[in-house]
């Protein structure tokens, strides 16, 4: 059975980006070279999901920072082609989060990443999500991006353990309580 993970870091006040979607505040603290067990978790995951948000975010990088294939949820590019330096490590798909799990599924994976707020509160209303790791990051935003939005029901969580780091930086792990 396949299952979804999120991994990503979120300012001390919530938010994954800017309002107009700048994460550089975040790629600023990433640069310090310190190990927050991303290596690890990629390790097992087999495709990641995101939205067109993180995918516009992140698709300058060079080099592009994922390992895995990614597939990006926005009905708006899967009328697109993808970019030819992306083509066959990217994919646009305009599915829902249950249909593009079953994708994946069909083609053999059985570890999801989902990075991406919007991204991420869908896949968690839809019962997708099996664990959840979030890093604060010591910066107070004030306004942004928030990582979760209202619900129409609470979504339980056990609390598996944190970690600081010298940074500041202070990792949670969560898994969704059934």
């Amino acid at each position: 059975m396949i299952t979804g993970h999120v991994f990503i870091a979120t300012s001390l006040d919530g938010f994954i980006a800017r309002d107009n979607g700048d994460i550089a505040w975040l790629l600023e603290r990433d640069a310090s070279g310190e190990d927050h067990g991303y290596d690890d978790f990629i390790r097992d995951i087999d495709a990641i999901i995101m939205g067109r948000g993180t995918f516009e975010a992140v698709r300058d990088m060079k080099p592009w920072f994922y390992s895995r294939p990614v597939l990006v949820l926005s009905a708006t590019l899967a009328e697109q082609p993808v970019p030819a330096d992306l083509a066959g490590k990217v994919r646009f798909m305009g599915k829902s989060p249950q249909q593009a799990m079953a994708t994946l599924e069909a083609e053999g994976c059985r570890r999801v990443y989902v990075d991406g707020g919007r991204v991420i509160q869908s896949f968690l209303l839809e019962g997708l999500i099996s664990d959840l790791v979030i890093t604060r990051v010591p910066i107070l935003l004030g306004t942004g991006r928030p990582l979760f939005g209202p619900v129409p029901h609470d979504i339980n969580l056990r609390h598996m353990g944190t970690r600081p780091f010298p940074s500041g930086l202070v990792q949670s792990t969560y898994t969704i309580a059934r």
